[in-house]
């Protein structure tokens, strides 16, 4: 009996990074983080009809959620479109929005800094006991 040879099967974000790279390389507006024009995954789609719009999706999602997209969002007034040209100008609610997801980014890496301090040190202090307890008895009588 033949057994069906096993297809590896992709993880989800892996082929939206490849995607989000190969932007970067075509697309300056990519590479240089420029904020991008309302309706750039239409200007995609039409440039690129192949293009899976989930994988799309996802990879402008990480893109748009990078903190450095943010911070240079948070500055900006106008957007652009694939061909680096002005698009339309940025909200002041926008830019408040990148602000605010830039806050929550560097609390969350502060939050995960603090707990991977705290597991550290909680780890040192299991290791000195288990020295300890190995000293005091660990011993041949």
């Amino acid at each position: 009996m033949n057994m069906p040879t096993s297809v590896p099967v992709p993880v989800p974000g892996q082929h939206a990074r490849q995607l989000l790279k190969e932007l970067q390389d075509t697309y300056p507006v990519f590479r240089d983080g420029l904020p991008l024009a309302i309706g750039i995954d239409k200007q995609l789609l039409a440039r690129l009809p192949s293009l899976d719009r989930k994988v799309l999706r996802t990879a402008l999602g990480m893109h748009t959620h990078s903190l450095r997209y943010l911070k240079i969002m948070e500055r900006a007034t106008v957007r652009y479109d694939l061909d680096g040209r002005p698009a339309d100008e940025i909200p002041t609610t926008h830019r408040s929005h990148a602000s605010e997801l830039i806050k929550e980014q560097l609390r969350k890496q502060a939050e995960l800094r603090k707990a991977q301090r705290e597991a550290e040190a909680l780890m040192r202090e299991r290791t000195e006991k288990l020295g300890q307890l190995v000293q005091k008895f660990g011993r041949n009588r």
